[in-house]
């Protein structure tokens, strides 16, 4: 996996920071100089007791060396770099991340600034252009300096008036500057966001998304009974829309585990590798629901950390679970190449793939993918596809002859993505 690669780099800069030669680290651990430079430069992978000794020697606990580079700061950056279209080396930004830790998340949060304030922008442009309100406050405030416009024009005019119809054309200005006066402030009062209020641009998609993760995308309440899904979508404290997505998302949830009860679903997982059309056999149930379940699984648990992505019949993103190494953009830019694509090809036909990314990192990826309609076919209904995806860690195979339906299928990220060139050539 990519974090046993830049193991080395982390530990080249904890060395440098205390001010340890490469040849004494090697003499404590029982190795040569030699071979622990390689490690440092991530040209020879490390763990077991040989990791355990060097971080004995660094005094550091080994988690400090393996930890994969944050995940989100190399998400932010590799988007940077694909927004520029820059010559940025995107295959080194976990070495970036590793090595510059300070750094990466300095630029990370600007890049993120950056996305923040371009949203606000593009709602803003877009609320200025279709807002019914706003185009309805505009015409009023035209309208009324049209009218005094005209008036004055005529009381400036070369033909005399007599009192009476000065008299009247000072009350239309008088009456039209109010009517002014309040489409002004009226415009005011609707363009203006109060200084205790920070707009929300996020998508209802999104802000279920954010819930989600913030909860690890496991709902306690609803495993132990302590909470139901209205005091759920009361806690979250989302705005209408996005309350009534999240309501939807979490009666599944409660659905699931009232069929797959945590504990005994637990155990079974773990006797069959968390494969879902097993579980789904053992508990009888549809498998959508077992991938569903298995992603709720929390790592506190000792579960391997498992990703789950769903998306719509034009292949946008429609929610996701990412885990370190995997995360798809949400509206196109992805490799073709991922199984939730290709099983909407093959409606109701189960996909198990293994993937490995392109890159340094080679991470590798246990894929399982199906496609579903939303509904019962029927000629005289509107039914939506939908595909889902489980994401599974892989260990690479120790041996290089394994079969055919062991060998792994490369996509590349989204960010670099080449894949669909060929075939446009």
């Amino acid at each position: 996996m990519s974090t046993q690669w830049h193991a080395g780099s982390r530990i080249r800069e904890k060395r440098l920071d205390l001010g340890l030669r490469q040849a004494a680290i090697a003499e404590t651990v029982g190795i040569s100089p030699s071979y622990l430079n390689l490690i440092e430069h991530n040209r020879r992978r490390i763990g077991g007791k040989l990791l355990a000794d060097i971080a004995r020697a660094l005094d550091v606990p080994p988690a400090t060396l393996t930890d994969g580079a944050d995940r989100k700061t190399m998400s932010l950056l590799q988007d940077a770099a694909a927004r520029a279209a820059t010559t940025a080396e995107v295959d080194r930004i976990e070495e970036l991340v590793a090595r510059f830790p300070g750094w990466s998340a300095l630029i990370a949060a600007q890049v993120e600034q950056v996305a923040t304030l371009q949203e606000q922008l593009d709602a803003l442009s877009n609320r200025l252009a279709s807002d019914p309100q706003l185009a309805g406050s505009l015409h009023e405030v035209i309208s009324a300096v049209t009218a005094i416009r005209s008036t004055a024009s005529i009381l400036v005019g070369p033909e005399a008036l007599n009192d009476d119809w000065q008299s009247r054309f000072h009350e239309n200005i008088h009456s039209d500057s109010e009517r002014l006066a309040q489409s002004c402030q009226a415009l005011i009062t609707f363009l203006e966001v109060p200084e205790t209020e920070k707009p929300d641009f996020r998508s209802p998609l999104e802000s279920v998304e954010s819930f989600y993760e913030a909860e690890g995308f496991h709902m306690q309440g609803l495993e132990d009974g302590s909470e139901t899904v209205s005091d759920i979508v009361r806690r979250a404290g989302l705005e209408k829309k996005s309350a009534a997505l999240l309501a939807a998302r979490l009666r599944h949830y409660e659905a699931d585990a009232e069929a797959l009860p945590l504990i005994k679903f637990e155990n079974a997982a773990r006797s069959c590798g968390y494969d879902p059309a097993v579980l789904a056999q053992e508990f009888n149930v549809p498998i959508l629901m077992v991938m569903r379940r298995l992603a709720t699984l929390s790592a506190d648990a000792g579960h391997p950390p498992i990703g789950l992505v769903t998306v719509g019949g034009s292949g946008t993103v429609t929610f996701q679970k990412p885990v370190a190494g995997f995360a798809l953009a949400r509206t196109g830019g992805n490799c073709p190449h991922w199984p939730v694509f290709n099983a909407l090809t093959q409606p109701h036909r189960p996909i198990k793939e293994r993937i490995v990314m392109q890159g340094a990192g080679q991470d590798r990826f246990l894929c399982y993918a199906i496609a579903t309609f939303s509904d019962e076919l029927a000629f005289d209904a509107r039914s939506l596809l939908q595909s889902t995806m489980l994401v599974l860690p892989d260990v690479p195979p120790s041996d290089p002859d394994r079969s055919a339906p062991d060998q792994a299928i490369t996509v590349c990220p989204s960010y670099t993505c080449r894949c669909d060139e060929g075939a446009l050539a």
